[in-house]
């Protein structure tokens, strides 16, 4: 897995940049409207994107936690959660998109 964003985000914001603006400044926004802090918002986001299903969106934020310091274990465990409402099959996919981008052992 590449730490470069996908080249269909970079087109998009090279061509609309105004609307990747104000895309990120509404992420911003979201971010500081409540008490939850990094770690637990990185994690919320992982398990949304996961349930879901937006494979690109969960490596993403897959990618986002591990570089906050985010174990591979933590996550795993925000997935597990997903496990009860989501089903075995949805949740040992998500499993399959850790491994994507944690390499073994990490």
């Amino acid at each position: 897995m590449t730490d470069q964003p996908p080249k269909h985000f970079v087109a998009f914001t090279k061509k609309y940049p105004a609307v990747a603006k104000a895309y990120y400044q509404l992420g911003e926004a979201v971010h500081d409207a409540g008490p939850l802090d990094e770690k637990t918002r990185a994690l919320i986001k992982c398990a949304i994107s996961g349930a879901a299903r937006l494979e690109g969106g969960f490596h993403s934020h897959v990618r986002k936690a591990q570089r906050l310091g985010i174990k591979k274990e933590e996550i795993q465990h925000a997935v597990m959660l997903t496990l009860p409402t989501l089903g075995f099959p949805h949740m040992m996919t998500l499993m399959s998109w850790i491994d994507d981008v944690y390499p073994d052992g990490e």
